[in-house]
């Protein structure tokens, strides 16, 4: 049970980096001028964190066998 515990302690950490990420994509995409570079490492780095959140929440789920 600690390790689902781990788990879901772990997808809120990472959700709550995702969206502290949205908040500053969205600062950086207003100012001027606009740093593409930046802006795109920041957007990779959120879509990662999304894969990895996915990936841990299907670890939660159980198993069904059909």
């Amino acid at each position: 049970m600690d390790d689902t515990e781990d788990l879901k302690e772990k997808i809120e950490d990472l959700k709550t980096e995702h969206r502290d990420l949205d908040v500053v994509i969205e600062q950086l995409s207003q100012s001027v001028p606009v740093d593409f570079l930046r802006l795109q490492r920041l957007k990779k780095r959120k879509l990662m964190l999304k894969d990895q959140i996915l990936k841990l929440e299907s670890m939660l789920l159980p198993d069904i066998i059909a």
